[in-house]
């Protein structure tokens, strides 16, 4: 994995404190809107990722200025059978809530985004349900070597556009919640931060992720 110790993450080792942002903020609301089976493909593939305009939230490309480090960053590993399209542009976006999330430990502090996101695009996911399980394991299982502890199980979602899986974790005492989502040519991760101390619930993060995904995607040239 190719991440480093980032400057300021490499002192923030304990305690999260809310900065007013609760965990109603962002683009939550109305829920995930589930199917019993993902839809068949329609060929459409992208070349490009669109910055997601989303309710109550400024997104942006990058990681929000912040960084894990020591490899705890989440990205999507385990997607070696599947051939990637390459862009020009960053894989990574940033999401920021109205108010903001502080981590901190003792008297330093960092300002994180409410979500940080990566997203692969592929020329074809044959099997996404199958892709997905892949790569959540694979990736999972790396970010448990590298001090990510898995809470509770994992839960997995489908819509007619994509199908999800996320799973509540601790990074560094940190409460975060991750989802993984997949269609026949993306596959991306969306890890969110603790919005008052305390995981996103996994259903709220994969309503949120589904808006995402698709607000991602939305620009893409088929």
């Amino acid at each position: 994995m190719k991440s480093k110790w980032g400057a300021l993450a490499a002192v923030i080792a304990a305690g999260v404190l809310a900065a007013g942002c609760g965990s109603g903020d962002g683009d939550e609301k109305g829920g995930l809107p589930k199917a019993d089976k993902l839809a068949a493909d329609n060929g459409a593939r992208y070349k490009k990722l669109n910055v997601p305009a989303l309710d109550g939230l400024t997104c942006d490309k990058g990681d929000g200025g912040f960084r894990f480090g020591s490899d705890r960053d989440m990205g999507v590993y385990g997607d070696d059978d599947l051939k990637e399209i390459e862009i020009s542009d960053e894989d990574k976006v940033a999401c920021f809530g109205a108010s903001r999330i502080t981590l901190t430990k003792g008297s330093r502090q960092a300002t994180v985004p409410h979500f940080t996101t990566r997203t692969t695009l592929y020329e074809k996911v044959a099997d996404p349900a199958a892709s997905l399980d892949k790569v959540f394991e694979h990736t999972m299982h790396l970010e448990k070597g590298y001090g990510r502890t898995p809470v509770g199980e994992p839960k997995s979602f489908t819509t007619k556009d994509l199908v999800l899986k996320c799973r509540q974790n601790v990074s560094d005492t940190f409460p975060m919640t991750t989802c993984f989502w997949a269609n026949y040519g993306a596959i991306g991760v969306v890890d969110f931060f603790p919005p008052d101390g305390k995981h996103v619930p996994v259903d709220e993060a994969a309503a949120r992720t589904h808006k995402f995904a698709l607000g991602i995607l939305s620009t893409g040239t088929p």
